[in-house]
């Protein structure tokens, strides 16, 4: 990417600052112009494009939070660093409320100011090359209702299964931790199947207080129980002709699990306080969180209706497992972000991104995106760095230590072959079985040479091999070791 001159206005009442600014910034290469007062300063901002702007809050005609103001009020995308010789939470928070990409108090050491001035260049370089990804992946496969955002291999099996299943009319059940986007695989579920037209009726059983479920579910005829003054149809009835989706399915109470098998089973409702059966035509979704497998074996889930609602299981992974897709899902989130409030399209740096990446996000989507909206909304940086990430940062790491630390050896080992795998793709590999136990071995026979201060006769014991074996073992898997017996 050829690299283009930074175009910088420094708008600056006094005579002798404003010139040794415009040297500095002269000597780094950049295309400076000056302003004594704010009312010069913003008509320059309106005439011509400039990457970024240092006003003063103080100037003659102007101030610089007054021209703040107008420079957002008409949409000009100039990146502005405020100078103010008080240093007060007001002159603050007004400077940032308003746009201010950053500000600084005077007196200040010029070595401050560039810094701040090299990050509002670098994140104009990074928008540059985001706006360039973003054609690169504007073929991403995004469902337009839906958002179902990912390319990483288990989130395109779970496309395949979705186009398989959609069209025909028969009952999936959605598992995956909370925060995967179950309803989201529901909603796209309905909008590729031929209920398109019909409505999409979504139900949280675990959000609706037991004693009020069956009523919500199959509605109620005038005078059914004390509050009933009208007849009222149940979820059941409104999705008619389309589709109902039970999230967190497990949670029903065995009475009205026993309830919607009948209604599975005979494709009729019967409201509460009424003898008179009513013919629906609806498809049932379900999800969970939970083991419905042994929560049957428990006696908790009836086993007649698990196998009525898990005639095509759909799973979805945690986040942690599909972390290629992390990338993608920031950029879609702060899209979105970007058309829900009017902000300005942020990006990531790459240190920021890494960081995102490490985490192991229990709470999975949904988790991701509170982060990224939370860090978005409060910094004025196009670009958000680690540091915006500040009051999440302590958070995950202490959690991904502790998730970590209660993981058996056998989940972890799992939890990293899964990324490995991912990494992988789709490209075909050879000696996968061979390469995987040399990567375990290596370092397990290292660890045990190490602990046994590399006496091989010990490290074989413990090992359960042979010396020989060993010995051939070091030389194949070239293991150093420092002391041969």
């Amino acid at each position: 990417m050829e690299t283009k001159t930074t175009k910088m206005l420094i708008a600056e009442d006094e005579l002798s600052l404003r010139t040794i600014l415009k040297k500095l910034f002269l000597k780094k290469g950049f295309e400076v112009e000056t302003a004594g007062d704010g009312q010069v300063a913003l008509a320059k901002l309106r005439e011509e494009s400039y990457d970024l702007a240092i006003v003063d809050i103080k100037m003659p005609s102007m101030s610089g939070l007054e021209v703040l103001d107008q420079l957002k009020q008409e949409k000009i995308k100039t990146s502005i660093i405020i100078m103010t010789a008080q240093d007060t939470m007001r002159n603050a928070v007004d400077a940032m409320k308003k746009g201010a990409y950053d500000y600084i108090t005077k007196p200040f050491e010029l070595d401050e100011l560039e810094m701040i001035v090299d990050k509002v260049v670098e994140s104009h370089r990074l928008a540059e090359e985001v706006q360039i990804l973003r054609q690169e992946v504007s073929g991403l496969k995004v469902d337009k209702e839906a958002k179902i955002v990912g390319q990483s291999r288990a989130v395109r099996e779970v496309y395949k299964t979705i186009g398989k299943v959609a069209v025909n009319d028969v009952s999936i059940l959605i598992t995956g931790e909370s925060g995967t986007g179950k309803e989201l695989i529901a909603k796209a579920i309905h909008q590729n199947s031929p209920r398109v037209k019909g409505p999409f009726i979504a139900v949280n059983c675990a959000a609706i207080p037991r004693d009020l479920l069956e009523s919500e579910l199959f509605g109620y005829r005038k005078g059914a129980f004390t509050g009933a003054e009208e007849n009222r149809p149940g979820y059941f009835e409104i999705a008619n002709q389309g589709t109902l989706f039970l999230d967190e399915v497990g949670d029903l109470p065995l009475n009205l699990q026993a309830k919607l098998l009948r209604v599975l089973q005979e494709k009729e409702v019967q409201r509460l306080g009424s003898s008179e059966a009513k013919s629906i035509d609806v498809r049932i979704l379900a999800a969970t969180n939970q083991n419905l497998e042994k929560m049957v074996k428990d006696k908790k889930f009836r086993e007649d209706l698990f196998f009525r609602l898990n005639v095509i299981p759909i799973h979805l992974p945690p986040l942690r497992e599909r972390k290629e897709d992390i990338p993608l899902l920031c950029e879609y989130f702060l899209s979105k972000l970007a058309m829900e409030t009017g902000l300005s399209i942020k990006m990531l740096s790459p240190e920021a991104m890494q960081m995102l990446e490490q985490y192991r996000w229990p709470g999975n989507i949904r988790e991701l995106e509170n982060v990224i909206k939370r860090a978005a909304i409060l910094s004025a940086n196009e670009t958000l760095h680690v540091q915006d990430f500040a009051f999440f940062l302590g958070k995950g790491a202490e959690d991904t230590q502790r998730e970590i630390e209660e993981m058996g050896l056998e989940e972890l080992i799992a939890s990293r072959l899964q990324s490995f795998l991912a990494k992988l793709g789709d490209v075909e590999t050879t000696n996968l079985y061979e390469t995987i136990m040399e990567m375990a071995e290596r370092p397990l026979i290292r660890l045990i040479l190490k602990q046994t201060g590399y006496n091989q006769i010990r490290a074989a014991k413990i090992l359960g091999i042979n010396r020989n074996t060993l010995r051939k073992k070091i030389r194949s898997l070239r293991i150093a070791v420092k002391e041969e017996l």
